[in-house]
């Protein structure tokens, strides 16, 4: 088995051959894979968000499969359902997509809510229930879910208790002017950015590394006044006028375990404050509430908190 740190970055080489920029969302997927957290991706259509998860699953050997959301999806395209089998005469349970170990949910929000619960159990207790009958999910499991920011027609908004399943919240903007020119040159030779394999991008890790990588993250040493600063963070956020919401104990909680993967991939084996500012908005950006005036006036929750962090004095 190599290093899992060697074959992460042999993933974020593999990703690059299809993918031009998105690098911070590439490290964001990494982390999540090494803490068993989920992902929502949130862009405009057209920034690729779709792909870059499709060339990071084909990086990886692991099972993969994608669900195309929409209103007249049922909970059970998803989770599966008990059917007749007119050979034996019996019933059996017929798995759904969701058993895999990545599962990409694509435009979320275009499912109406009966629909996106059927993730729920599956994102918090890794198993799914039919019949009354529990059945786990292969291990690792992972959920990454796109949406578009700007589109409200016949769409439906995740609850907070389903966007408090998610690890982090990532942006996928508009990419560099280089990285820009790099996929119009790609589409100008004829090269078509979804046809993986012609683009050379192969499995180089698997369920081993990413295990060893977990266990290796676990081992991140997290000094007494990190731990205080996460809760001096969190602790703002209850208390600050522009926020309806403030974070809860698992934010908390998750936001630590995103940071020690944070500084494992960054080669480190201890976790400083700059690595908790550096994670702090994709972890908490889809927990908290604005109050609805901040909103009017143009606050967004990035910027929120944004102030959060630079009102909390850093552990010296």
């Amino acid at each position: 088995m190599n290093d899992p740190r060697e074959s992460l970055a042999a993933v974020r080489t593999e990703v690059a051959k299809a993918v031009a920029g998105h690098d911070d969302v590439v490290d964001g997927l990494l982390v999540a894979l090494l803490v068993r957290g989920h992902v929502l991706l949130e862009g405009v259509p057209g920034v690729a968000k779709t792909l870059t998860v499709k060339a990071l699953a084909r990086s990886l050997d692991l099972g993969f499969r994608r669900i195309q959301l929409a209103p007249d999806l049922m909970p059970s395209d998803i989770t599966g359902n008990v059917v007749y089998a007119s050979g034996s005469g019996e019933f059996r349970f017929r798995r759904g997509p969701v058993f895999t170990n990545f599962l990409l949910a694509d435009e979320i929000n275009r499912t109406p809510p009966k629909t996106q619960a059927a993730l729920l159990e599956a994102m918090e207790e890794r198993q799914v229930t039919i019949e009354g009958e529990s059945t786990a999910l292969p291990d690792p499991f992972l959920v990454v879910a796109t949406q578009n920011p700007i589109e409200f027609e016949g769409t439906y908004p995740l609850p907070e208790a389903q966007l408090d399943r998610f690890l982090f919240k990532l942006a996928v903007g508009y990419p560099s002017r280089d990285d820009e020119r790099a996929v119009l040159r790609m589409h100008d030779e004829g090269r078509d950015p979804h046809d993986l394999a012609s683009l050379g991008v192969q499995p180089v890790a698997g369920a081993a590394e990413l295990g060893e990588g977990a266990r290796q993250v676990r081992a991140i040493e997290v000094a007494d006044d990190v731990v205080e600063y996460v809760l001096d963070l969190a602790a703002e956020t209850r208390r600050t006028p522009s926020l309806v919401l403030g974070v809860s104990p698992r934010a908390a909680a998750m936001l630590l375990v995103a940071v020690k993967a944070w500084a494992y991939l960054r080669g480190r084996e201890f976790v400083t404050p700059d690595d908790v500012k550096a994670v702090v908005k994709q972890a908490w950006r889809h927990r908290v509430v604005l109050r609805p005036e901040v909103e009017l006036e143009g606050g967004t929750a990035d910027s929120v908190v944004e102030a959060v962090v630079d009102r909390v004095p850093v552990p010296r």
